[in-house]
């Protein structure tokens, strides 16, 4: 996808440093095998130094990545951070036993500094991925929640949005919900789509009613509140939203509908269905869920994965963290 080469273009060279928790699954070094070769990202490799190394050495990669075993690892600057940055809420003994799990020890690596990103959920699921990420790591100011976005890409036409939330918050509250759409837009930003803003309902500016319809116009205020500049609109159905001579009946005067680029929806439910429908009957490919509002990115893997998405989610986290330094 050329998206993925833009992105691919950013990161040669830069030297960004993404631990992989999972570092002894076959589909994780078949990824990093790929990314070392094309210089797109510095892996930092968590698990057994000799079955590693010997994987990759088979596979020509002997040099460009590092090796972390957590179990012969000093870990003692890493407890009293641990404990230092959970305030109270976790003892040095609960510490260590904490940083057995090689999804704290990975997020505590990115935390201190030593690297700039985690991609993990291989063999974990999407809670042991992003629980350790919320305590350490924490939101950016200003949101309150992480959410999920997925790309959405059509080859045959070279066509590409934005879909949120689809992966994590179940239903949002009009303040979490503009956060989600703001979050998302940046993300769009992230993949050179110029961002547009739909949050979706079952009613167009009022055709419908419902708290659910409050709920989604609440959020379109706060996010215009938020983000003034942001082309924004809602509350808008799909069809408004996506049809121009819809939205030439339904909202003529909105500077979205018609020609929307990012679709929030109103909650998880429709949004994973939604983009479930993009895919089998519109022939679009989902790439995610892409983590958002985390002060550094940490992506979760399906367990159904395989090299070819793990090594598209290590570009998109690499590049999420070359924008949060720059």
């Amino acid at each position: 996808m050329q998206i993925f080469n833009n992105m691919k273009s950013r990161l040669i060279n830069q030297d960004v440093k993404i631990v992989f928790p999972e570092g002894e699954e076959p589909r994780i070094l078949q990824a990093v095998k790929n990314l070392v070769k094309e210089k797109l990202v510095v892996p930092v490799i968590l698990g057994n130094e000799n079955k590693i190394s010997a994987y990759l050495e088979i596979e020509g990669v002997t040099s460009g990545f590092e090796i972390i075993d957590p179990t012969t690892y000093n870990i003692d600057e890493m407890v009293a951070a641990l404990v230092a940055r959970r305030q109270g809420k976790v003892d040095e003994a609960q510490a260590r036993e904490l940083l057995k799990d090689v999804n704290y020890f990975g997020v505590m690596l990115v935390y201190m500094g030593y690297a700039k990103g985690m991609v993990s959920g291989a063999i974990h699921s999407t809670a042991d991925t992003v629980r350790p990420a919320l305590q350490i790591i924490k939101t950016k100011p200003g949101v309150s929640r992480t959410s999920g976005a997925f790309l959405m890409v059509r080859e045959s036409d070279h066509t590409r949005y934005m879909f949120g939330d689809c992966a994590i918050n179940i239903h949002p509250d009009a303040q979490t919900l503009a956060e989600i759409a703001v979050e998302t837009a940046n993300t769009a930003n992230l993949f050179g789509i110029d961002p547009r803003v739909a949050m979706l309902s079952f009613s167009t500016k009022g055709s419908g009613a419902s708290p659910d319809v409050d709920r989604v116009a609440e959020a379109t205020n706060i996010a215009k509140t938020l983000r003034p500049d942001l082309a924004l609109d809602g509350e808008l159905q799909f069809d408004s939203a996506i049809d121009m001579a819809v939205a030439d009946i339904k909202a003529p005067n909105s500077p979205v509908a018609g020609k929307a680029t990012v679709f929030i929806f109103p909650e998880i439910q429709s949004g994973n269905i939604g983009y479930k429908i993009a895919e089998r009957l519109g022939g679009f490919s989902a790439v995610g869920p892409i983590l958002q509002g985390l002060n550094s990115p940490v992506n979760d893997l399906s367990r159904g994965c395989n090299a070819d998405d793990v090594y598209k989610l290590t570009i998109i986290t690499a590049t999420q963290a070359l924008d949060t330094v720059n």
